[in-house]
């Protein structure tokens, strides 16, 4: 049985128990940072790996604007455009149940100006049935979140390491210096107040992090970040084994090398058909 076969059964056959059928929302999540508990986050990009990672449990399911390097060979998320983000942002929606559907918002679709911002988050939202939306920045950014809240749109902001300005920062560790870090807790506090429901910290030193996440209300999700944020995202592609190329960065943890499963598999269809192993008579119909 395959693994989206396996959580039909268990979705259908009562396997799945009502606490983690129960949907994801804004309020639930905001819950747990008093509680103690902490927030699961992985990306997806398409309708498969929504549904097994959505059966899993995982509170929360990015369309992240990584999907630019990581499914469409771009060599940074700068190349992503709207109507990009929308195709992917529909096929994780269609694969996914429980969790919250969070969105990025790509580069320069926010930024210009505010009338422009809110059309295409309202597209986001509307055509591509997100729950939420992630805006990268934090104070100069702040007036656009406040406004999109105003509305009705949840959002979670970004700081520290932004892949979108990556060609002024580079993507390296950010807040080291004292000037750095100040800011980070400023662009925090920012954030917060115009209304975001929770901050991605990105590769920001560990106790600058906790800094962060004991300054503010709402919940912290490091990637790269250290233990103390009170929630943890990762690309599931780094999770798995599956990016092509490179090597994992030092914040990454390898739960699987899908990469040879599917190389060998791949191999042994390869070989079996080229020396008529496959198919068989059992692989063929009368």
């Amino acid at each position: 049985m395959s693994l989206l076969a396996f959580g039909d059964a268990r979705r259908h056959n009562g396997g799945m128990s009502e606490t983690k059928l129960k949907r994801v929302t804004v309020a639930s999540l905001l819950q747990k940072k008093p509680q103690g508990r902490k927030i699961t986050v992985l990306t997806a990009y398409d309708y498969p790996t929504a549904r097994i990672i959505d059966d899993a449990g995982i509170d929360i399911i990015l369309v992240g604007d990584s999907v630019g390097q990581v499914e469409l060979g771009y060599k940074s998320t700068i190349s992503v455009t709207l109507e990009e983000m929308l195709h992917h942002v529909k096929a994780v929606r269609r694969g996914t149940q429980r969790a919250l559907l969070l969105s990025d918002m790509p580069f320069l679709t926010y930024q210009i100006d505010e009338t422009t911002a809110l059309r295409n988050a309202g597209r986001l939202i509307q055509e591509g049935e997100a729950d939420a939306l992630k805006l990268e920045g934090g104070e100069a950014i702040a007036p656009i979140v406040r406004r999109l809240v105003e509305i009705g749109i949840p959002v979670v902001g970004h700081i520290g390491l932004q892949p979108q300005h990556a060609k002024l920062t580079g993507l390296s560790v950010q807040g080291r210096s004292d000037e750095a870090a100040r800011q980070i807790v400023k662009d925090a506090k920012a954030i917060e107040e115009a209304g975001a429901f929770a901050i991605v910290l990105e590769l920001v030193p560990r106790l600058l992090a906790d800094e962060v996440t004991q300054s503010v209300s709402i919940p912290t999700i490091g990637i790269g970040s250290g233990p103390s944020c009170d929630g943890q995202v990762l690309v599931t592609a780094d999770l798995i084994g599956l990016q092509l190329g490179g090597h994992a960065f030092r914040h990454v943890k390898r739960y699987a090398d899908v990469a040879s499963i599917i190389k060998g598999a791949v191999t042994a269809y390869r070989e079996e058909v080229e020396s008529a192993a496959f198919p068989t008579v059992e692989n063929s119909f009368d």
